[in-house]
């Protein structure tokens, strides 16, 4: 774009404004600019014009208008290759506008703000500010239009070089659009919330805004193809926003692992280790170090851990590393790494590493959902805990011990995070059997038998979800299982404890399930 004429700014996050501007004022550019921006450009030494100068119409109505005039929005629309356009721009004494900077009045920061009054969510509600990026972008053959300040750089690179290309201008008319499609969607959500009188937690129309962070080698197989996007304005700890230190590029399946790992382990206070293989535990252990866990857990189930994905809800430490690199392993998640355990894990050149960075303590929320064709449903997380289980019945002739409740603590916390239907084996911060996804509960009880490598006589079973008949508590029985906990419900609830009791097994009710299909 040979000779700017005009640029005009209007930003209400004002980073790098003033180098971008002073970049466009040498380059030859008239600077228009409001209220806020136009004084901190001045005070910058920047020659600025203010836009009511520029248009003759003062700005009215407590600055409400400003922008919206035919001189700003006919330099933005006017089409400078037809002549029935130039020459009305010149009948009405309109010039055209190369360039816009503009952002938005911050109505998201506005309504995150605990005392934020209805009143002022909509005095932030840009109306100017929307008008104008919408005609820019509309008009981008004519005029380069900025939202971003991460792209004033570029920008101001391809207008020194003169290689403003037609795929730039697009590129960033499409950020426009999409940034302007969140911003009204903010809107929308929060005026919704206010009609209806208070918190609505599904709203009449969903709008969902995700950041394409990067297209992976392919999806769930090679055959497709996938990409991974991150949910804007999230701080929860989490993979998504974690940073990968070493190894391949991480996969679908592999964010689909690290997922579950990470947010079975934040569920414990004590030293936590898990490891996932397709998208189940085949391995969870509490320690007093992260080497114990780790080798606590991968005891349960050896031959499917080859090639997992780990979690520690720690900090790695060289002891850890030590560990992790004697066998194979996918990925590795953690909060962190001592250097001497990066050092260590590095060796392995394929491995994986995610520092996922503090757990610090934060608001849990959002939705789960889940893609149909030609649909979506949308639940709440399960966000669901037990805090106190000798609180909670116990229907069985005999009590359990203190052990068993801190077994069956620790089995139904792993229990939350397995396929169902689930059933899980374990011993106080050991899992030792896992029979996940049967079609049948009792084959499930079954399998956590088959699967596992240690001693099952003695230890605790937590079932995901009621037992329909007692032959769950008949199998488990058998391989010596001493204590249930199960949430209970079922109409021969009588009969499941009527087993459990002949048996001598001690039994907890939880009265919440917590299917994961």
């Amino acid at each position: 774009m040979a000779g700017i004429k005009r640029a005009l700014i209007s930003v209400s996050d004002k980073t790098g404004v003033i180098e971008m501007a002073k970049g466009l004022e040498a380059l030859g550019a008239q600077i228009l600019s409001t209220g806020g921006t136009s004084k901190a450009l001045r005070d910058a030494g920047v020659n600025v014009t203010d836009v009511a100068a520029y248009t003759g119409s003062p700005e009215i109505l407590d600055g409400r208008v400003k922008t919206l005039h035919p001189k700003i929005h006919g330099g933005l629309l006017g089409r400078r290759s037809l002549p029935a356009h130039v020459e009305q721009m010149s009948q009405h004494r309109i010039g055209p506008i190369d360039v816009v900077i503009v952002n938005l009045y911050p109505f998201e920061a506005t309504i995150a703000k605990p005392d934020c009054r209805f009143e002022d969510a909509i005095e932030n509600i840009d109306i100017g500010g929307p008008s104008m990026l919408r005609s820019a972008a509309k008009n981008h053959d004519d005029v380069l239009v900025v939202v971003d300040p991460a792209d004033y750089s570029r920008v101001l690179d391809a207008l020194k070089t003169e290689t403003a290309t037609p795929a730039l201008r697009r590129e960033l008319a499409m950020k426009v659009f999409q940034h302007t499609a969140r911003y009204d969607g903010l809107i929308a959500g929060y005026l919704e919330k206010h009609t209806k009188g208070g918190e609505v937690k599904f709203p009449k129309v969903l709008s969902l805004q995700f950041e394409l962070s990067e297209t992976l080698r392919y999806g769930e197989n090679p055959h497709q193809q996938g990409a991974f996007y991150r949910e804007l304005n999230s701080h929860e700890p989490s993979v998504s926003r974690g940073k990968i230190l070493h190894g391949k590029a991480m996969s679908y399946n592999n964010f689909l692992d690290a997922n579950s790992a990470l947010e079975l382990v934040k569920e414990y206070h004590d030293t936590a280790v898990a490891i996932i293989k397709h998208n189940n535990p085949c391995g969870v252990a509490l320690a007093a170090t992260p080497v114990e866990a780790y080798v606590k857990a991968r005891e349960t189930d050896p031959v499917s851990a080859f090639g997992g994905v780990l979690a520690f809800n720690r900090v790695v430490d060289l002891a850890t590393a030590k560990e992790i690199t004697s066998t194979f392993v996918e990925v590795v998640i953690a909060p962190g790494f001592a250097d001497d355990a990066l050092v260590e894990l590095k060796r392995k050149k394929d491995l994986r590493l995610l520092d996922i960075g503090p757990l610090t303590k934060v608001k849990q929320e959002g939705f789960d959902l889940k893609k149909l064709v030609g649909g979506l449903i949308v639940q709440d997380r399960d966000l669901g805990v037990l805090t106190d289980l000798r609180a909670l019945t116990v229907p069985t002739i005999r009590k359990p011990t203190d052990e068993e409740y801190a077994a069956c603590a620790f089995a139904w916390t792993v229990c939350k995070h397995v396929k169902s239907n689930a059933i899980i084996y374990a011993k106080p911060g050991q899992t030792v059997g896992i029979g996940a996804g049967q079609m049948s509960r009792v084959d499930s009880v079954k399998l956590a038998a088959m699967k596992a490598q240690m001693p099952v006589k003695g230890c605790v079973m937590a079932s995901d979800a009621f037992f329909p008949f007692r032959d769950g508590l008949d199998a488990a029985a058998e391989v010596g299982i001493t204590a249930v906990i199960q949430p209970g419900g079922s109409i021969r609830d009588a009969e499941v404890v009527k087993a459990a009791d002949e048996h001598g097994m001690a039994m907890i009710l939880t009265g919440m399930r917590h299917f994961r299909h």
